[in-house]
Parts: C-alpha cells; sequence; structure tokens
C-alpha cells in the first residue's frame, strides 16, 4: 500500500467523521431552536404576569396590615 493512498484513506475517514459530527449538531441546533421558540409562544399561558403577580401580593399584603391592625387593637384593650 502506497503512503499517498493510505493517507487519502485516512483522510477521507477523518473528514467523514468530522461532516457526520457536523451534520450532527446542526440538527441539534434546529431541534433547539424549534424548542426555544415552543417555550417563547407558551410561556405567557403557563406562569402569570409579574403585573398579575404584584396586583397579587398587593392584596395579600393589605390583608397582612389589616389583620396586624386588629392585632394591635386587641393588644391596646
Amino acid at each position: 500500500m502506497d503512503i499517498q493512498v493510505l493517507f487519502n484513506v485516512v483522510s477521507s475517514a477523518v473528514i467523514a467523521a468530522i461532516g457526520w459530527f457536523a451534520r450532527e449538531i446542526w440538527t441539534a441546533l434546529a431541534e433547539l431552536r424549534k424548542d426555544i421558540h415552543k417555550i417563547e409562544i407558551d410561556l405567557p399561558r403557563n406562569y402569570t404576569r409579574r403585573d398579575e403577580h404584584q396586583a397579587s401580593m398587593d392584596r395579600i399584603e393589605e390583608m397582612f396590615r389589616r389583620i396586624f391592625d386588629k392585632l394591635d387593637e386587641k393588644q391596646d384593650k
């Protein structure tokens, strides 16, 4: 076997392996982009928005404030 033939076979195998690896990475990246796009679409439906959460927390804080006021009135008596 001539050295040139051996070099051609080895370099072809290395280039094929690199090509296969690059294709796998490209496919995984495409799937990842699809998944991220789906998450971006579903995110507002699954989680509360910041303003909705803030409104709920404001109501809870107001309820606590009223409870503490009542407790303070009871403590004064």
